[in-house]
């Protein structure tokens, strides 16, 4: 039997069975285990099994709950909320203030809890009813919370860059410090369009009045900038006590969780509410994780053992003559795809069996096609008719905003990223400067 076949019939299968509402690890896991067992007989039962349990002896996987935890201890106990406020005084007498402290807001949750969600959902809450009372226009509004949240996969600590990581067997330090400077980039393209626009339309984005403005103290104001500012805080301690090689990268989380309990008691927001919800949600985010890592092994293990992927490396270089930059942009177009109607996780343990092999063997850089990687996730995020945040948006937004509103309003914001993508495919540098920085200490 063929590797052509064997890929097909696989892929095939786990496509079909995604598309009954199966859970993703379940279908992954299930059409690994059964494919060894097809092709090897009984005994070849141990190879996904013993592939998975690789995912027990990996020990930067413990970070994953604590910086979720961190997370959604900020969050859930308000401290998040007042980093908005300090956005809205400090940005209010500016065209477009506010919306550019949105995008200030997601970069700072980004640094807080690494999931997209966590984003979307304090952007929808916190600052899309100011933004609407304010004046803003309601599709501009739309489209900078639904950008902005997906920057919270490309900057650390991004849970999908450790997903990435096992997967692909990349440090995970090296990944997290590639996404920095190109999530910070895409932040900076995001406000500079935003305050051009602003500028050229005002009506888009009122002023704060000035009477408003006159009634806040410059002391209220620093205290603002205290409490608001408390969340980057926490994450220079964790990254600065990480960096300087104090603490280990698991202990760095544990140091991030714990501070953030500390954060939350000193501005007396620690409810036990609060860390129940907070608990549950780090477990529930948790387990979900850790059931897809161990069907992406298992599955991963049973192609790699068949050596499929010389198969699709031939037909792609030998038979097609692709060179090795058209192979790259058809690998993240069709991520962009499967984006549309899968999450991130779920496409990347679809694919990372045939296209991370194939990466390294064409000479381009792991660590670097992980960034690309996620910037496509982040596109297919807010891309019609699927996109994961345009329907998340949906669920959160008021009813005066519709559904074509919300599409209308990512126009702008996917040309934005598809630039950014670009940027980085042309300048590779701008993603593996700081980790090579790094590395040279």
């Amino acid at each position: 039997m063929s590797s052509e076949f064997i890929t097909l019939f696989m892929f095939a299968t786990m496509m079909v069975l995604l598309l009954t509402g199966q859970r993703v690890f379940g279908v992954i896991g299930f059409v690994g285990t059964a494919a060894a067992l097809w092709l090897w007989g009984q005994g070849s039962f141990e190879m996904p099994f013993n592939a998975a349990f690789q995912v027990l002896n990996w020990y930067p996987l413990i970070t994953v709950p604590f910086f979720v935890y961190m997370g959604y201890i900020l969050s859930e106990s308000g401290i998040a909320s007042n980093l908005y406020r300090m956005f809205h005084v400090w940005f209010g007498p500016v065209h477009g203030g506010l919306a550019l402290g949105t995008i200030g807001l997601m970069v700072l949750i980004s640094c807080m809890n690494g999931l997209s969600v966590a984003g979307m959902a304090i952007g929808a809450t916190v600052a899309l009813p100011e933004l609407l009372r304010r004046g803003y226009d309601k599709k501009m509004v739309s489209g900078v919370i639904q950008a902005g949240s997906s920057l919270g996969i490309l900057i650390p600590p991004s849970v999908v860059l450790v997903l990435y990581a096992m997967i692909a067997r990349q440090p995970v330090l090296q990944l997290w410090l590639a996404g920095i400077v190109p999530g910070l980039m895409m932040a900076a393209i995001f406000a500079i369009y935003i305050y051009v626009r602003c500028r050229i339309n005002p009506a888009l984005a009122p002023i704060m009045p000035a009477e408003e403005r006159a009634q806040i103290t410059w002391r209220q104001r620093f205290s603002l900038l205290r409490e608001g500012l408390m969340p980057l805080a926490i994450f220079g301690i964790m990254m600065g006590f990480f960096l300087t090689g104090v603490t280990s990268l698991v202990e760095s989380s544990a140091v991030g969780a714990l501070l953030a309990v500390l954060a939350a008691a000193i501005e007396r927001k620690l409810t036990w509410k609060v860390l129940e919800d907070s608990a549950r949600n780090t477990l529930t985010v948790s387990c979900m994780f850790m059931w897809i890592i161990l069907a992406a092994l298992c599955f991963s293990s049973v192609y790699d053992g068949l050596g499929a992927v010389k198969a699709i490396e031939s037909l792609l270089v030998k038979t097609w003559d692709f060179d090795p930059w058209t192979i790259l942009i058809l690998m993240l177009f069709s991520f962009i795809i499967m984006g549309t109607f899968l999450d991130d996780t779920a496409m990347l343990v679809i694919v990372a069996p045939l296209y991370i092999p194939l990466v390294i063997k064409l000479g381009f850089n792991p660590i670097w096609f992980g960034v690309l990687y996620t910037v496509t996730c982040q596109i297919a995020y807010i891309t019609p008719p699927f996109g994961y945040n345009l329907f998340l948006m949906r669920a959160m937004a008021p009813p005066e905003i519709t559904l074509m509103d919300i599409y209308r309003s990512i126009v702008p914001f996917f040309f934005l990223m598809v630039l950014s993508m670009i940027i980085l495919m042309i300048f590779p540098q701008i993603t593996l400067w700081l980790p090579g920085l790094y590395a040279a200490r």
